[in-house]
């Protein structure tokens, strides 16, 4: 049964949504060069009236490890996702549980992510300027490579016009959606996100029979 992340929430009304709709998780974007971009102090404030059994996941880029920490901490973040260019010793230097996001290429190498740990692998679109959030999609193909290293979150894209190909053809342990569900860059659609979320309970309701 797959897991489906709603990324890169900026208010309340857009959490709560979330939750409401099915979000095993929600993801809050700490890099101040994204369209996403939240403080550590108005994510905490959000944080504080959602449901306890939705994880919270704080996303950051190339960020200091003691500050990647303290901010999950304070906000009361459950794990932190790292999308930028974050090296296996400073993972080893995290003081709490990460998932590294890797943006996938055509040339990128499916056992490169072995050098990592973590409960699962992020895949993303590469982008030569971005670090995500760009609704592009990836060569699949290679998804499936990296299956066979470990659990994977499919990200990159992922909107109601694709999510049934990719639960089929990838069959990820998560999804993670972010600006197929929006109006704008870090505003989500009620009608997007839940036809979306409508869309994974029936996929869901299917892998159970």
């Amino acid at each position: 049964m797959f897991k489906v992340k709603v990324c890169g929430i900026t208010n309340l009304d857009d959490a709560i949504l979330a939750c409401d709709c099915g979000a095993d998780a929600l993801g809050f974007v700490f890099y101040d060069k994204s369209p996403r971009f939240i403080t550590p102090e108005a994510a905490e404030k959000i944080v504080a009236q959602l449901p306890p059994f939705v994880s919270k996941v704080g996303v950051f880029v190339n960020t200091p490890a003691e500050t990647v920490s303290e901010i999950c901490r304070h906000s009361r973040l459950a794990i932190a996702q790292l999308h930028g260019d974050e090296t296996t010793k400073y993972c080893n230097n995290l003081s709490i549980d990460y998932i590294k996001a890797f943006r996938v290429s055509d040339s990128f190498r499916a056992d490169s992510v072995l050098e990592y740990g973590g409960p699962a692998y992020l895949l993303d679109a590469y982008h030569r300027d971005q670090y995500g959030g760009t609704g592009l999609t990836f060569n699949w193909d290679l998804a499936l490579q990296v299956k066979s290293h470990g659990r994977i979150i499919l990200s990159g894209g992922i909107n109601s016009d694709n999510v049934e190909e990719a639960v089929t053809r990838v069959q990820p342990d998560a999804i993670d959606v972010g600006s197929g569900v929006e109006s704008s860059p870090g505003r989500k659609d009620r009608r997007k996100l839940t036809v979306f979320m409508q869309q994974v309970a029936e996929l869901k309701g299917k892998s159970n029979t």
